[in-house]
């Protein structure tokens, strides 16, 4: 015993002295990695693992006899570990890997071999299986001829295992062994009988058998409640969960990194990736990019309820729901999938639920929301996040009824509106939607192409960024999002800051330092704010002032201008107010920065329409709400060409004033001085 024990102290040693002293005072220091206070040797290596090496023989006798490579698990990770086994063979391989030459797949230790799958993220890290190798603690040692090498990882390694005291062990078996004796395997009470029969009818065994490391996604026994789901699983779709030629583990896996599923070819693309919740919960999602008449487009997105099971021929996920199978309307997809928590590994915990919150402030609501969405033959859901609604301003507004009532119905369009078709509206302009708010609209922007773009929608002053996309239902879509439309979150100039639309304005305030007013929440704005197409008019009418206007020598002439279009006051004014200040006395006129602002608006045609000074401008946006006031976006500015003088010597600009000045300082002191 002796010997054996001075055996591993050998491998935990360093080469060298020098290199072994310094991994001992950092693994000394490194609570993670040791909670023992004893100064010996042994604390290179986490006590349990060396507990458990200590007591296998075989273990013990390919330390002593062989070059091999361990990968050995932190004590925090034995902390988080829930199974009551950990299989110490498994970490283990028979041959000397450095970081650098790790294989994409080595053979453990343990019984029937099975493999260990070696990926990276990213960022360059490298996974063993689902466990992230820590780089700084690798101990690499050559004595007698034998190299070994020990990689310190943040998770305990965990194989395919049999139910305990079954009778036919189960030795490292491939994707279709496992489908076909689920039963008998450690897999948490989940059942995938269903899909097996499905994948029997279909006769698609060949899938699951085939060699090489691919991603396989099996739905459980709950995911097919809905009776005729089953008979939805033809052979595509049986493609369609499986990822070829990659493995993929969640911890190493690429949030919203689209794949070529096997259900990948002319007439049908159907791509798969996976997307980690900032709760940890982790989803796939198949994204049918091209359909056909039995498989229609859009994304279907499924929970993983058992992830990183490891088979011969690569990695089996269980996802709680299949993939690619459209067959709810957006009510059943908010009341099964992520609202009432209908499937029991959902009932167990109360925060489950990607939209569980949307769906508790409808039904707190009264519930008439969902009826109305389920009324419609044709709808699309901005559906807020759980995150989204962590806001005591949202908090205050829940027990207003008639106000939530609004804000929610600020989140239904009566369309199906994926995000082609908002790509398409987008062309050129930014998108402007209906919603079943009277008189609301939503704006939609489209930055980018294919997975890289980015949408974000503003509707009663918020911006939000669509997270997931393309959500698709029978009778419409979901997209989720990032805030709570309607509910403002920013000041004026953080709206101006953020929003496409407003960047000129915003750009020339900066200059002009006319924006610094806009973060002070102690007063009330209303901005009449022209939107960018409105400034890109004034260049076709005054090409000379508009190019002035954008020039900081002609800043004054330009903050003059954007004071006329801001009015302070100790009160806001939506568009309703001022249409019924103007019916009342014929006009308006509002305080603004240094004089007033005389306008009258009227609503046509459903659009309201300023007049000032004789021209017609109309108000592309009203009612943008900000925490400390409002913004009214317009199709024009509030400008004459007057306004900015053009002529050679009727304006001197600022450095010209500046030059000036020092020429009669200068003078003046010169004729002092004599």
């Amino acid at each position: 015993m002796f010997a054996k024990a001075a055996l591993l102290m050998v491998l935990l040693c360093a080469a060298s002295a020098a290199t072994a002293a310094d991994l001992a005072d950092r693994l000394r220091d490194d609570s993670e990695l040791s909670q023992s206070t004893a100064k010996s040797l042994r604390r290179l290596m986490p006590v349990r693992f060396y507990s458990l090496l200590e007591s296998n023989a075989i273990a013990n006798s390919t330390l002593s006899l062989r070059s091999c490579t361990i990968f050995v698990p932190t004590n925090e990770a034995f902390q988080r570990y829930k199974s009551k086994t950990a299989h110490v063979l498994y970490h283990i391989t028979t041959a000397a890997y450095s970081q650098q030459n790790l294989p994409n797949t080595i053979s453990s230790d343990m019984d029937g071999n099975p493999p260990l799958y070696i990926t990276k993220n990213s960022n360059g890290d490298i996974f063993v299986n689902n466990a992230r190798i820590i780089p700084s603690l690798t101990v690499e040692t050559n004595s007698g001829g034998k190299r070994q090498v020990m990689h310190i990882i943040d998770e305990v390694l965990e194989p395919l295992t049999a139910k305990s005291g079954d009778s036919d062990p189960i030795s490292n078996p491939d994707a279709l062994k496992f489908l076909q004796q689920a039963e008998q395997l450690n897999l948490d009470n989940f059942n995938v009988r269903t899909y097996r029969n499905q994948v029997t009818l279909a006769k698609k065994e060949s899938v699951f058998k085939s060699p090489g490391t691919h991603t396989f996604l099996l739905p459980v026994d709950e995911g097919f409640k809905l009776s005729a789901r089953s008979s939805l699983v033809d052979a595509k779709v049986i493609d369609g969960h499986m990822i070829p030629n990659t493995v993929i583990f969640t911890a190493a896996a690429q949030h919203d990194d689209p794949k070529t599923s096997a259900a990948f070819e002319d007439l049908l693309k159907v791509t798969v990736s996976f997307f980690k919740q900032k709760n940890g919960k982790m989803y796939v999602k198949s994204n049918t990019i091209v359909g056909d008449s039995k498989h229609r487009e859009g994304v279907v997105l499924a929970e993983i309820v058992k992830a990183n099971i490891p088979v011969r021929n690569g990695v089996v996920h269980l996802i709680h729901r299949p993939l690619m199978i459209i067959d709810t309307t957006v009510t059943q997809f908010l009341q099964k999938n992520f609202g009432c928590n209908s499937f029991k590994f959902m009932n167990e915990n109360s925060e489950n639920g990607a939209l569980r919150k949307f769906y508790e402030v409808i039904m707190d609501n009264g519930g008439a929301v969902l009826d109305d969405i389920n009324n419609l033959s044709e709808v699309t859901i901005l559906a807020p996040s759980n995150e989204a609604w962590n806001s005591s301003k949202i908090n205050n507004l829940l027990a207003d009824r008639k106000k939530l009532r609004q804000i929610l119905n600020m989140h239904i369009i009566k369309d199906r509106l994926n995000v082609e078709k908002i790509r398409q509206k987008n062309a050129n302009l930014i998108a402007q939607v209906p919603t079943v708010n009277n008189n609301t609209f939503l704006y939609f922007n489209v930055r980018g192409e294919g997975s890289d773009a980015v949408i974000t929608v503003e509707g009663g002053g918020v911006n939000a960024t669509v997270i997931q996309a393309d959500v698709a239902q029978t009778n419409g879509y979901v997209h989720i999002i990032d805030h709570v439309l309607g509910v403002p979150y920013t000041t004026v100039l953080g709206k101006l800051e953020s929003d496409p639309m407003m960047s000129d304005t915003y750009k020339m305030g900066e200059f002009s330092h006319f924006n610094d007013q806009l973060n002070n929440t102690q007063r009330l704005f209303t901005y009449f704010v022209p939107r960018d197409k409105g400034w890109q008019k004034t260049e076709l009418d005054y090409p000379s002032a508009h190019k002035k206007l954008f020039m900081p020598d002609f800043s004054y002439h330009s903050k003059s201008i954007l004071e006329r279009h801001l009015a302070i006051a100790d009160r806001v004014y939506t568009m309703k107010d001022l249409v019924q200040y103007s019916q009342e006395s014929g006009s308006v006129i509002l305080p603004t920065f240094r004089d007033s602002l005389k306008i009258r608006v009227e609503e046509e045609n459903g659009r309201y329409v300023i007049t000032w000074n004789h021209k017609k401008i109309n108000v592309y946006r009203p009612d943008v709400e900000c925490t400390n006031g409002i913004i009214h976006v317009i199709d024009y500015p509030i400008l004459e060409e007057k306004d900015v003088v053009v002529s050679g010597g009727s304006y001197l600009t600022e450095s010209t004033i500046c030059i000036t000045l020092a020429n009669l300082i200068m003078i003046t002191v010169a004729k002092l001085l004599n």
